[in-house]
């Protein structure tokens, strides 16, 4: 049994650098990321709505412009070259904490977290060459090769990497890195000038729908193990100094509705991929708004 590429535990977000306030009025910057995948068009959808709704009445406007990714984003909040980013949840853990690759510039104090967006899903791509479980698993038998895992400063290889680093591999030196945004990393992977691709964002993403579309028979998106899934689940809440069951346990009452019941990894895969992020989307709009734990 088998959970089709999906953690559902690292999210994003949308982050205000503190120095902006709304009341002031004025146009603000919202920092997204690639193109190719869903930071961006759901940042130009924030600020269209921003434009339309608020700016007639209070004179707030909002343009959003595309980046490397959340690892940027952190640094155009931190220099006032952005005012609001949309963050994965792990990188919003390294910026207010000053660690991992934010670590050299220590915790960034004027961050805030404005709202939770989407539960990401962890989109593991390769050649059909290589598939033989069809599990995570067979992406770590092209160690060596080249691999589209996210442009450097991004998001994108910083999650990668902090997966990858949960079995044993080093992202940055076991691979042939070619970076990329989504779109050119999906059609790396089409020419086969690489061999595997990662592109963790919400589902779905645009440049792996088009490269299912043109290329569905020749590549594959891989699928998680229970076992594959709770060592990922390990990696994240390692880095963030938390104990597993912390976050098992709102994880069952979310998938749920119990605080007992069967392991929480085959519940996931008896749900399925659908199921799980339904009822994930349903407790994030309803337990987080109604006060309770994000």
């Amino acid at each position: 049994m088998k959970n089709l590429a999906i953690t559902g535990l690292v999210a994003a977000g949308l982050a205000l650098s503190a120095p902006a306030k709304a009341q002031d009025g004025g146009s603000y910057i919202l920092a997204t990321a690639s193109t190719g995948g869903t930071y961006y068009p759901v940042g130009v959808a924030i600020a269209t709505l921003t434009k339309v709704r608020l700016e007639p009445s209070t004179g707030i406007g909002m343009s959003a412009v595309s980046s490397a990714g959340s690892g940027e984003n952190v640094r155009l909040l931190r220099e006032g070259e952005a005012q609001f980013g949309i963050l994965q949840g792990l990188f919003g853990y390294y910026a207010r904490s000053g660690t991992g690759p934010i670590e050299e510039d220590g915790p960034q104090e004027h961050l805030r977290s404005v709202s939770l967006l989407w539960p990401n899903v962890e989109h593991w791509v390769i050649d059909d060459e290589h598939v033989e479980t069809g599990t995570f698993s067979d992406f770590l038998t092209i160690v060596g090769e080249p691999a589209a895992l996210g442009r450097q400063n991004s998001g994108t290889i910083g999650s990668n990497a902090a997966i990858l680093d949960g079995f044993g591999v080093n992202l940055y030196e076991d691979f042939q890195l070619v970076e990329g945004g989504y779109g050119p990393s999906a059609e790396a992977l089409q020419n086969g000038q690489v061999e595997g691709i990662s592109t963790p964002a919400g589902d779905p993403v645009g440049a792996i729908s088009q490269l299912m579309a043109a290329a569905g028979d020749s590549v594959s998106i891989l699928d998680f193990t229970d076992e594959e899934l709770e060592k990922n689940v390990s990696t994240v809440t390692d880095i963030a100094g938390m104990k597993q069951g912390k976050l098992n346990q709102p994880l069952r009452v979310a998938l749920t509705g119990v605080t007992v019941g069967a392991g929480i990894y085959e519940t996931m895969t008896v749900l399925g991929r659908e199921k799980v992020l339904t009822r994930l989307d349903y407790a994030r709009e309803n337990y987080c708004a109604a006060g309770g734990a994000e």
